[in-house]
């Protein structure tokens, strides 16, 4: 077995304050989201994606890889959001054991009513922080985390 190759001190700092900001920043966003709209945070990260496809319509294999949910819990949300009205599941017309899952028009208002307090919070607490040149940087660091990510799990 390889040394562990330890964090230095300030590699220690940046990552615990990542840990930090992604922690409260969240938790910030989603008592705002909750206060401003009655939608969870779990609600908004399946609405969203929803509220991008043409009909609003997505198997729900395909929603679930989006946003890193498992089968189980994103069965278990919908059927939550489906009591409430915010979206249908519909079988697959191509695939008798697919799911389909449709944004709702009460999910369509929900969405397009929490969208913009929720954004105006993501610039208040976030980018309205940062330079121009931070942005692009954040960014490239995400994207390379990201592709790494994605080859490691390969």
């Amino acid at each position: 077995m390889a040394t562990p190759r330890w964090l230095d001190e300030r590699q220690q700092h940046v990552w615990q304050g990542y840990l930090h900001v992604n922690q409260e920043l969240f938790a910030f966003l989603e008592q705002q989201l909750a206060r401003e709209s009655g939608l969870s945070g779990a609600d908004y990260k399946v609405l969203h994606p929803l509220s991008e496809v043409p009909g609003g319509l997505v198997r729900a294999r395909e929603l679930g890889s989006e946003i890193g949910w498992d089968r189980s819990r994103l069965s278990h949300h919908l059927s939550r959001m489906e009591r409430r009205g915010l979206v249908a599941r519909e079988e697959c017309a191509e695939d008798a054991r697919g799911l389909m899952v449709r944004l709702t028009k009460l999910g369509r208002r929900a969405i397009e009513e929490a969208a913009p307090a929720h954004a105006e919070a993501v610039q208040r607490c976030f980018f309205d922080l940062l330079s121009k040149d931070e942005v692009e940087t954040m960014a490239a660091v995400f994207d390379r985390v990201l592709d790494n990510l994605k080859r490691e799990k390969a």
